[in-house]
């Protein structure tokens, strides 16, 4: 059953040497690791994870980069770790964290966007925003929304049965519980601690942070199953979409079956050589 793990800051809190052995131990555990990176490559929490797998010179660990805010990031990784107690290989769970990313709503109710750089924000509502008492909405994935919090208005929400988890502090959440919530038509409200990265994520500490996303590990093994894939020729893993998240051979490079992979017609092929990281990604 593989591990998966949410990189965030408080990662940095723990000397590398201790998150070294913290994470052999989990492989040894294991076998394979699935870490949900945020996109930035410059981020230092990503980039220690990158300098966790260069230590353990390790190919079963896939760190994977995703735009999502900090909750939706966390509510992902409860996702692919109930899905790692079916019949999903590593290189398929790594591949579905992309694909039902897809498949999450999330926003934020924000006291002020001065600092908010993850959506559009014109020059009208940065004034707004000096304003006390003026509350926004802000929809990040997965389609850029920011408009003023209205019980009246209400931004377009997913057309499928999500729950909707809710975090935060510092503004009233009447809003987010109430005009959304219905307006979203979820069937149960969760509250749950707001991640550490999130007031640097959205530019402020006041704020509610929410997201919308299936529940159901019956629902999200539909979806993921029902994606076609391949066998990585590489390290031989069954994967979906275009590249192995572990060894990072891209599915057009695949020319020549893995070691232990199904053999296929018998043809003429070349044998690929092993795909080399930048440095960033190491």
């Amino acid at each position: 059953m593989p591990s998966v793990i949410t990189v965030s800051a408080d990662d940095l809190e723990l000397p590398l040497e201790e998150q070294v052995m913290r994470t052999s131990a989990a492989l040894d555990a294991h076998g394979h690791m699935v870490a949900l990176a945020p996109a930035d490559p410059t981020d230092p929490a990503r980039r220690r994870m990158h300098t966790v797998r260069s230590a353990l010179g390790e190919d079963r660990i896939a760190i994977v980069p995703l735009t999502l805010p900090p909750l939706a990031r966390t509510l992902l990784g409860e996702q692919l770790r109930q899905l790692s107690g079916t019949d999903l290989g590593p290189g398929v769970l790594a591949g579905s964290a992309r694909l039902l990313s897809y498949y999450l709503y999330s926003g934020a109710l924000l006291a002020s966007v001065s600092k908010l750089d993850r959506v559009p924000v014109s020059f009208g509502t940065h004034v707004k925003s000096l304003v006390p008492g003026r509350h926004f909405a802000v929809i990040a994935h997965p389609v850029p929304y920011l408009g003023e919090a209205d019980p009246a208005q209400v931004p377009p929400g997913p057309g499928y049965q999500t729950q909707l988890a809710v975090a935060g502090k510092g503004v009233d959440s009447g809003w987010v519980t109430g005009a959304l919530a219905s307006g979203w038509h979820t069937q149960h409200r969760r509250e749950v601690p707001l991640p550490p990265d999130s007031a640097r994520w959205w530019g402020t500490s006041r704020l509610v942070e929410f997201t919308a996303y299936i529940a159901d590990v019956g629902m999200l093994y539909q979806l993921v199953t029902s994606v076609r894939r391949d066998t990585c020729t590489w390290c031989g893993l069954e994967v979906i979409g275009d590249q192995c998240l572990f060894c990072a051979t891209r599915l057009g490079e695949r020319t020549a079956p893995a070691k232990h992979a199904a053999a296929p017609a018998a043809r003429s092929v070349e044998t690929p050589r092993r795909p080399q990281l930048e440095p960033h990604k190491r």
